[in-house]
């Protein structure tokens, strides 16, 4: 039996792989995270519940995962607004000594740890800090010289793994979408809330962003697959795989589809930033939140910084369409995952999930 320890399981990753492992046969899950993650139907997991920041918290947490086998960790610290974050060497310092902290003295805890998957991004290659990507952007490329966490933790897992013998596999997600609330990096929380406040008022569901932008999107649930094709096949072992739905996706085209989901009206295009429309209206959404019977959070801890994610997609300002930045997935295909997602549907989809755990009205 394998035991997989899933780092930041309240995540839109960690979520995701969680309820992939504790719903598989022949894994046990141990969720980590601050929060007590959302439930999985019919299966049971331990919840390990640490701040990765306090060494001596995971200390005495790794005491009690001795029986660990593999480790998805999709932890990350992000800082207010999200963006000016990215170039911030703190944050940085604070992400790598996150990991640290809890792989260091895993280690010495669990003798059977055989594999440990970390994720990184499109910020791998540069395109928060103005480099230009190729397109599509490979995984063969010479790291893009910056300050970057991804490039701490790699260089440390790297490491660590060659003089404890495990084996490791790094993922680069392109834009992410799932159901958990609270997270950091969550579109859709932000769109659900917008296209509820906009009810509430009597307007539209009228779209927010610029000009079409052309993106790709990972479902969360796709990214969990594949971590446990990681875990298992030996040629994943010390690669780097970019990973991506299979097609390309428009917020501006899916728009209608959005709006069916959420059961509102479409209205005229009105530019705006989510973060000054939402942010004011907190209390409205606490009405909301009550005469609906939704669950008891508050707006701002429902987004996370999530909004300011929103508002660096639909790029409010965008007047015209630019390059886009796609990623070649052709490696983890020819290694030998190859599952895809049609992203509209994935949109759809965790959008009824937001509605049927009462984040957001039907």
């Amino acid at each position: 039996m394998n035991t997989i320890l899933i780092v930041g399981a309240s995540g839109v990753i960690g979520e995701a792989a969680l309820g992939h492992f504790a719903s598989a046969t022949d894994w046990d899950a141990i969720a980590l995270s601050r929060r007590t993650p959302e439930p999985v139907a019919n299966r049971n997991f331990r919840h390990v519940s640490v701040d990765l920041t306090d060494p001596r918290a995971c200390h005495e947490a790794c005491t009690k995962l001795h029986d660990v086998t593999h480790v998805v960790y999709a932890a990350v610290a992000e800082k207010p607004g999200l963006l000016a974050g990215w170039s911030d060497t703190n944050q940085m310092e604070i992400n790598l000594s996150m990991l640290k902290n809890l792989i260091d003295p895993l280690c010495g805890a669990a003798p059977g740890l055989r594999h440990v998957t970390l994720l990184q991004g499109t910020k791998a290659y540069g395109v928060h800090v103005g480099h230009q990507m190729l397109v599509p952007a490979r995984e063969r490329a010479p790291r893009v010289v910056h300050e970057n966490f991804y490039w701490l933790q790699e260089d440390y897992l790297r490491a660590k793994a060659q003089v404890r013998g495990f084996a490791w596999t790094i993922f680069r997600p392109q834009v992410l979408v799932g159901a958990a609330w609270g997270a950091a990096m969550n579109p859709l929380l932000a769109l659900g809330a917008y296209a509820t406040l906009r009810r509430e008022e009597g307007r539209p569901f009228s779209y927010p962003g610029g000009e079409f932008q052309l993106i790709e999107l990972v479902d969360a649930a796709l990214l969990a697959e594949a971590f446990q094709w990681a875990a298992e096949s030996a040629n994943a072992a010390g690669e780097t795989f970019n990973i991506t739905n299979g097609d390309v996706f428009s917020w501006r085209d899916a728009w209608p589809a959005l709006a069916a989901a959420f059961g509102v009206e479409l209205g005229p295009d009105e530019p705006m930033r989510l973060v000054d429309y939402l942010v004011p209206r907190a209390q409205l959404w606490d009405r909301i939140v009550q005469r609906e019977g939704l669950r008891p959070i508050g707006l701002l801890r429902l987004l996370g910084e999530s909004h300011h994610y929103a508002d660096i997609l639909l790029r409010m300002d965008a007047r015209s369409i630019s390059r886009p930045n796609l990623l070649s997935t052709i490696k983890l295909r020819q290694t030998g995952f190859a599952a895809c997602r049609d992203s509209e549907e994935a949109v759809v989809r965790w959008i009824h999930e937001m509605q049927h755990r009462r984040l957001i009205p039907h």
